[in-house]
């Protein structure tokens, strides 16, 4: 089947992708038919799943340790701390086996999950917990000191993996079990607050996303589907390491990120999947665990994915398993979606475009497709449009540059407690992305670049994802980031700092050389560093240019 044909199959009417229209606060808008009312149905579903769900180091729990330790939190934060239906609760803490069993508890009694970035410092944390107003605030040991430091809390904090004695004032998670206890059980609508993710904030403060229950759960419908179209399109390689078992995920991203949160963890409530946590990324162990749990996706941002493929492990480790190898939260370059394709026995390269704004879902290429046009980042299910405009607004034609815009009902509702910015960003039921791309006449969206991170040298737009791909065909680049900085008399002039290989070494001047035959010359980055260290990333995966553009600025 051509995708189109494949997409009508799969949402075709008395399907379980079915799609009908509803309206969505004032706005006609597309629907999963099959959508449960909340996100508590996938919950019970699992409930009847035996055998391992979570792989944690040496731990290993099953789907009913991790409900039973739900329904006990769950009881805590109604009966113990009273947390009421709409409450924020915040979620302080490393990717833990607890971690996903709070998230379920919080989501479950009808409060709010905020999940907290485990990398902030003392301020980032307090900022979010008092925007978000969290009445409880769940952390693990080195959080709930950073928290605490300097100053009390006026917020009630219990620890989570808790060992020794605690601050006054903290409570241990444990203690306020009662055994047998059952989760509350509270009446959720569809509309009803479900999380609050807060943006990775490269500039400003950041801004916490407001989701419902039903745009998580058509999010999830939405990755479901595409699945759906892929086996339709693509079907299982009868090579591939038993392609009728479960899939087995690893979640090596952060579960306060939105990949980490809805595509992988509370996907695997909905594909059955296993999943396989590490402690921190590293590509070594990462390879260990593959290869002894017969990991079937990986799941990351492409830098991992490049982490891999240059392991010193990875010739002798055994991959056969993987059938996706992919991930998001950032562009993958064309030379590396061919060393997947070329190096992995069965796994094929896998791209998602989503943004915290959409839960994650968006435009997605995989395997043949994916191979075939290496620049795009796919197409979507029909459950969302896309549409691409100029500055003012005006929808350009297929083909044409301009800024994305999305529609559907995994979007959104607001910005907690900022109107203007949800006003700036949400119209109409439509999301600008700030993303500068095109869709072609197929239907294929092309991302150039962020609408802020374009250079604008001389009058001439340079789009950084093109001259960053151009920069990953040498083979001495490991990592690239290109950015512009101020200029008198240009406006901006193109710079990027590369990280080499190991034992590699890379002149600027035999770089732009390189890049002149690949690039038109206003292209060519005039201000290079070579670097041997990994480029600044916050915990998304995502380079930070701003302090890259700052250390160049102040040379």
């Amino acid at each position: 089947m051509t995708y189109d044909e494949a997409c009508a199959a799969v949402c075709a009417p008395g399907t379980m992708f079915e799609i009908t229209e509803t309206d969505v606060r004032g706005v006609a808008t597309k629907v999963f038919v099959g959508a449960p009312p909340n996100i508590t149905a996938l919950f019970q579903l699992a409930s009847a799943r035996e055998g391992e769900f979570i792989v944690y180091e040496d731990e290993r729990w099953t789907m009913p340790q991790v409900l039973d330790l739900a329904a006990k939190i769950g009881d805590a934060l109604v009966n113990t701390w009273g947390v009421a239906k709409g409450d924020r609760v915040s979620l302080a803490m490393r990717n833990y086996p607890e971690w996903i069993a709070a998230y379920v508890a919080i989501v479950s009694v009808g409060a709010v999950a905020v999940p907290l970035n485990a990398w902030w410092l003392r301020e980032e944390l307090q900022f979010a917990i008092k925007d978000s107003g969290s009445v409880v605030v769940l952390a693990d040991g080195e959080r709930l000191t950073r928290i605490l430091e300097g100053e009390g809390s006026e917020v009630m904090l219990v620890a989570v993996r808790s060992t020794g004695d605690l601050p006054a004032g903290v409570a241990r998670l444990e203690d306020a079990f009662t055994e047998g206890a059952t989760m509350p059980v509270v009446d959720i609508a569809p509309e009803d607050n479900v999380s609050i993710l807060y943006t990775s904030g490269t500039t400003g403060r950041p801004k916490g996303a407001v989701s419902t229950h039903r745009a998580v759960l058509n999010a999830l419908l939405a990755f479901a589907a595409r699945a759906a179209v892929g086996g339709l399109t693509e079907p299982a390689d009868g090579n591939a390491a038993d392609p009728a078992g479960a899939p087995v995920f690893m979640l090596c991203v952060p579960l306060f990120h939105v990949t980490g949160l809805v595509p992988v963890m509370l996907g695997s409530f909905v594909n059955g999947a296993k999943l396989v946590m590490t402690h921190r990324w590293d590509p070594e162990r990462a390879l260990e665990l593959i290869e002894a749990e017969r990991v079937t996706n990986f799941v990351g941002v492409p830098t991992m994915s490049w982490d891999l493929l240059e392991s010193p492990s990875f010739a002798s480790s055994d991959t056969s398993s993987l059938k996706s190898v992919g991930g998001g939260g950032a562009p993958m370059p064309p030379e590396l979606v061919q060393r997947i394709e070329d190096n992995f026995p069965n796994g094929r390269p896998g791209l998602g475009y989503g943004m915290t704004e959409t839960n994650a879902y968006g435009p997605q290429n995989a395997g043949t497709m994916f191979v075939e046009n290496p620049t795009s980042t796919g197409k979507c299910v029909p459950i969302m449009d896309v549409r691409v405009t100029d500055v003012e607004g005006n929808v350009l034609p297929a083909g044409e540059t301009g800024e994305i815009w999305f529609s559907g009902p995994m979007l959104i509702s607001e910005y907690w407690n900022r109107p203007e910015a949800t006003a700036e960003t949400m119209q109409d039921g439509w999301l600008r992305s700030g993303d500068i791309g095109r869709v072609d006449d197929d239907g294929f969206v092309y991302v150039s670049d962020r609408a802020k991170d374009m250079v604008l040298r001389g009058g001439e737009n340079i789009y950084c994802i093109e001259v960053e791909a151009a920069i990953y065909e040498h083979p001495a680049v490991y990592e690239a980031a290109v950015y512009g900085v101020p200029h008198d008399r240009l406006g901006e002039e193109l710079a990027c700092h590369v990280m080499v290989k190991a034992g590699e070494t890379l002149a600027a001047s035999v770089l732009q050389e390189f890049l002149a035959e690949r690039v038109a010359k206003f292209k060519v980055p005039s201000l290079i560093t070579v670097v041997t260290e990994s480029l600044p990333r916050n915990a998304s995966g995502k380079i930070l240019k701003r302090e890259l553009r700052d250390e160049v600025a102040a040379r």
